[in-house]
């Protein structure tokens, strides 16, 4: 070999392992501030899966490269970023609304599902596929108000109500492995959504400062809103017409209304999540990560799955997880914090 032939190999030899060393370096770098960027989170399986298929689906030079309006990320809310016991923050704002009105009130405390309410009869308001009791109280303190009203009427409870356990507000009590998860995403190119079968209006009073989702990116319950100007003023007012529940099938169902592509990612933490969860990772031309809050951590939050305290129920979701791929997350072993200090 020449002696210029030979300085040209060494060069194109150099360079790529300079180039190999930087490639490293990168990817040192990436799994340093995944690591920092999800702190709370214990060094479990779930954690590395993350890591590792956001780096895939994010570098361009892999097989697995997703353009960033595709990087879609879906979360339940009740149960999943943050709890759903001893009853769904929604609900627990109806039964306070419901008792202050049934205490000035004597016809309307009559009402049969004003009695569950008064006697925190859950099974009663649950009863049925539809949770019709549910919707009655639901009925009775959300429609007639205008949207403004609603949304005042949310904003003052959220600022004060104490969740019974905790003895903090419900705003207080994210999931802080979560939020971190919600942050993570974001930071590679993720836009993150609320998916849930709690009402939208509810959650978008709050979900922008509490999750930095915007209400825009709130998929939740519906029901038709009427335009009507009053003493001059146009408003909206709430009904209980035409109700979509966003649960169960309807979840992708409303992603597909709403966002009109098909997400990648998706965590939930119940069999109303199921059908999220297949539409996400079942299938999908694009690589995909599915995921489960198992809620195992009787101390420092609440132990169920198939038995829970109201909603939440976990039995069909968590035998498809290991068919599907889908990653359960062990709540008491797989999180180092559950909540902010």
């Amino acid at each position: 070999m020449s002696t210029s032939i030979f300085r040209a190999a060494s060069f194109v030899f150099a360079c790529c392992l300079v180039a190999l060393l930087m490639a490293q370096d990168t990817m040192a770098q990436l799994d340093g501030s995944a690591t920092e960027a999800l702190k709370s989170w214990n060094d479990c399986a779930t954690k590395q899966a993350l890591i590792a298929f956001v780096q895939r689906v994010c570098d361009p030079k892999s097989s697995d490269f997703v353009p960033e309006p595709e990087r879609l990320a879906v979360f339940d809310n009740d149960g999943t970023l943050w709890p759903e016991n001893p009853v769904p923050f929604q609900l627990a704002y109806a039964f306070d609304v419901v008792s202050k009105r049934a205490a000035n009130d004597a016809e309307f405390a009559k009402h049969p599902m004003v009695q569950a309410v008064l006697k925190k009869d859950i099974p009663t308001l649950l009863a049925g596929d539809r949770h019709e009791g549910l919707l009655q109280v639901i009925a009775m303190t959300h429609a007639g108000m205008s949207v403004e009203e609603f949304q005042k009427s949310v904003s003052a409870w959220i600022s004060q109500a104490i969740h019974p356990k905790y003895n903090k507000r419900y705003d207080q009590l994210t999931y802080l492995p979560m939020q971190e998860v919600l942050g993570y995403l974001r930071a590679n190119g993720f836009k993150t959504y609320i998916v849930s079968g709690g009402g939208a209006d509810f959650m978008r009073v709050w979900s922008e400062r509490v999750y930095g989702i915007p209400p825009e990116q709130v998929i939740g319950s519906s029901a038709k809103t009427k335009f009507e100007l009053r003493d001059g003023k146009p408003v909206l007012i709430k009904t209980l017409d035409q109700l979509f529940v966003d649960d169960k099938a309807g979840k992708p169902v409303g992603i597909h209304q709403s966002i009109g592509r098909r997400p990648i990612v998706c965590f939930g933490n119940s069999d109303g999540d199921l059908a999220m969860l297949q539409y996400t990772t079942i299938g999908n031309p694009r690589p995909s990560f599915g995921a489960i809050v198992h809620h195992t951590d009787e101390v420092r939050e609440y132990l169920y799955d198939s038995a829970p305290k109201s909603s939440g129920k976990l039995i069909e979701a968590l035998a498809e997880a290991p068919k599907q791929g889908w990653h359960v997350i062990d709540m008491k072993l797989d999180w180092a914090k559950v909540y902010s200090e």
